[in-house]
């Protein structure tokens, strides 16, 4: 298996939820018993893919603490003479993360500009700090391999506040319009495949959207390629859809979580 990096958007301040992200960045907004990051990395981690950058920005530290102090949520024991820890029974996950600090006002397509350094791959993942879906990682990947293209995003059935996706029979996409209003088609669900030459469509600038100038120009030169799930997927943008995700956690049923699925 090829050892693909993750990377994810962590540093917005998700106004529209601000019941939770007053005290909190969003990725630490719990769903169940964890933070819906842990959802998102569970996803990729239960495909193989276990190494992840964050790119942070508000309230980043948090998102720090929370991983460093994972550890002791187990029985350990410091040997203060030999300056070494022992973790006992641990249930922490083999990730390896490089936690990037990507600026408190940053854009999206910043945001990614500046983890470039860490990108050692032709191909990455990128998915958003906030969605969550049953989507087969392996078949997203050898789909954006197959199709040869720079950019794979993966396309969802659409609520209405979001923008709209024009895909054509052979997948590509012809027009990338977000934040407007759409009753039918295909959405941005995250989960994209990017290959390394996307970072020549960001330009190095602190208000660069990823989902402005970058993408729609991909689309222009035909290098830009939908992945359809037909599956579950729910983004936590307010409140209610927190309490949705919620909801779901409770009942049991639990579609994001690949494991249960084994």
């Amino acid at each position: 298996m090829e050892d693909i990096p993750v990377v994810i958007l962590c540093g917005g301040k998700g106004m529209r939820l601000r019941e939770e992200t007053e005290t909190r960045p969003k990725p630490l907004v719990q769903v169940g018993d964890m933070p819906i990051l842990w959802h998102i990395m569970n996803i990729y981690s239960h495909y193989g893919f276990k190494r992840f950058i964050l790119c942070l920005g508000y309230k980043g530290e948090m998102i720090k603490d929370f991983f460093i102090n994972l550890r002791y949520n187990s029985d350990f024991s410091l040997d203060f003479a030999k300056n070494k820890e022992e973790i006992h029974n641990s249930q922490i996950p083999d990730w390896k993360i490089t936690f990037a600090n990507t600026g408190a006002e940053s854009s999206t397509g910043f945001r990614l500009k500046q983890i470039e350094k860490y990108i050692d791959t032709d191909n990455f993942f990128l998915t958003y700090g906030d969605g969550l879906a049953d989507v087969d990682i392996n078949k997203l990947y050898n789909f954006h391999k197959s199709h040869n293209k720079i950019a794979t995003v993966t396309t969802v059935r659409p609520i209405t506040r979001f923008g709209n996706i024009s895909i054509s029979n052979d997948n590509v996409i012809t027009d990338f319009t977000k934040k407007t209003v759409a009753h039918e088609g295909w959405i941005d669900g995250g989960f994209f495949v990017l290959n390394r030459k996307v970072f020549n469509y960001i330009p190095n600038r602190e208000d660069c959207e990823l989902e402005a100038e970058p993408l729609k120009n991909l689309a222009k030169d035909n290098e830009f390629v939908a992945f359809k799930h037909e599956g579950f997927w729910q983004c936590m943008d307010t409140y209610r859809e927190y309490q949705l995700l919620n909801e779901i956690w409770k009942s049991g049923n639990i579609p994001w979580n690949m494991k249960s699925k084994d």
